[in-house]
């Protein structure tokens, strides 16, 4: 395919490596050799939007803005039911109009999420919005330095450890509302590699996903080496939530979701609007 390695950027979360473990360690017959880079998926948006890297994993959010350079890969991003991003309060049913939330980026789809919820269950609107670091997000919150967080990853798991509640699912509102599965995070490959390069890195991804599934204990050192301490139960709830029949391939309903979340994240002027053609695989 190429004699080059191809650059690839994606987070050292157990999904991401759970799927990119057999491509990334060459048990993959025929397919390119990578040189990863680990980053957390802020880092990786700002990667695209600069046109660095041959391959990354980004917010579903940041594709308006690199869809030019880059093309969406039909698998191994991140969509899903019943884990979608939650809203965090230190008092239970707290009142959310005005107030100050944390989020871990406004480029992420999580944000993008939480703003149409706003929109649809806040009538005076939020007040003012702090980025900052999602690992930072529940103790902010614990310590009333934000009114509420919205939070990703493990932490639907782990925000009770932090005496923490959840005022709202991001993803229970976005499935109610629409039926469709919640778009997190995607794969996306440099346009000027060519499509026939496109489709074999494509190819070669959905069979790193498939040996993934055929013996999980073969990735598990690899997962377990970057999963930030985490204890290995909550590394195969977070795998169990965000490797799944969409990761493999994204099918008529992850378009539908990608693309209705774009369009409603547009129609509030949150994102510039896609045209008719951007999502398309070469």
């Amino acid at each position: 395919m190429t004699t080059e390695p191809l650059q690839i950027a994606y987070s050292p979360c157990p999904n991401d490596t759970f799927v990119f473990d057999a491509l990334a360690h060459g048990r993959i017959p025929g397919a390119p050799a990578l040189d990863v880079t680990f980053a957390d998926i802020d880092i990786t948006n700002g990667m695209a939007e600069r046109g660095e890297f041959d391959v990354l994993k980004v917010s579903y959010a940041v594709l308006p803005y690199v869809l030019d350079d880059y093309a969406l890969l039909p698998c191994g991003g991140a969509l899903g039911r019943g884990c979608g991003p939650l809203v965090l309060t230190r008092e239970d049913g707290a009142e959310l109009t005005g107030r100050t939330v944390a989020v871990p980026s406004e480029r992420s789809t999580a944000y993008l999420l939480f703003r149409l919820w706003a929109a649809d269950t806040l009538p005076g609107g939020v007040g003012e919005i702090v980025v900052m670091p999602f690992d930072e997000i529940m103790p902010a919150v614990r310590d009333g330095k934000v009114d509420a967080g919205l939070v990703i990853h493990e932490a639907r798991f782990t925000y009770q450890n932090y005496g923490l509640h959840k005022l709202a699912d991001m993803g229970e509102h976005w499935e109610r509302t629409t039926g469709l599965p919640i778009p997190l995070g995607a794969i996306i490959a440099r346009r000027s590699l060519g499509a026939p390069a496109l489709g074999r890195i494509a190819d070669a991804v959905k069979a790193s996903v498939r040996a993934a599934w055929d013996d999980p204990e073969v990735s598990r050192p690899y997962v377990m080496e970057h999963a930030q301490e985490m204890d290995p139960a909550v590394a195969d709830q977070h795998i169990g939530l965000y490797v799944n029949e969409f990761t493999a391939d994204l099918g008529e309903d992850g378009y539908a979701a990608i693309r209705g979340l774009l369009t409603r994240a547009a129609a509030e002027g949150l994102v510039p609007p896609l045209g008719p053609d951007a999502l398309a695989f070469p």
